[in-house]
């Protein structure tokens, strides 16, 4: 198999809840962003993997400095959930299921072996992780995305 293209992704949230920015980028001139005017950063984080997959086709790499979105695939949370019937271990239902379940179909069921997720510390100095900061933040100020398409 190829190696993968490289995503990165992240999600930002002003006053978490308040309004949101997700952002994904492959280079400094291949990018995309948008915004939610009430939400959380954790449904931004999942938001930006999502349009990251639905943009980019084919063997894909995503690296997120969110440890909620890589451990759900990196320590298969998404297998227990599914067994239980979308509840976790405390027995209550899964936060943001509207996200998660499409997320985990393209992932685990659709894109079977294609997509691997990875995680990068957050504001540590990755060019690219800075990248994506940037766009997700200033999605979230402005209530405005934007593309480099």
């Amino acid at each position: 198999m190829p190696e993968p293209r490289i995503v990165y992704t992240d999600g930002a949230c002003l006053n978490n809840p308040g309004p949101g920015g997700w952002a994904w980028a492959e280079s400094p001139g291949r990018y995309e962003s948008g915004c939610e005017p009430a939400t959380t950063n954790q449904r931004m984080e999942l938001t930006a993997v999502l349009r990251a997959l639905e943009a980019n086709p084919g063997h894909l790499r995503v690296v997120s400095d969110s440890t909620y979105v890589v451990n759900c695939f990196k320590q298969r949370w998404w297998a227990g959930w599914r067994a239980r019937g979308w509840v976790n271990a405390k027995r209550e239902p899964v936060a943001n299921q509207d996200l998660w379940r499409p997320l985990i179909e393209q992932v685990v069921d659709l894109r079977k072996g294609e997509v691997e997720l990875a995680w990068v510390k957050g504001h540590a100095g990755d060019r690219m992780n800075e990248l994506v900061d940037r766009l997700a933040t200033e999605a979230a100020r402005s209530q405005h995305g934007c593309s480099s398409a």
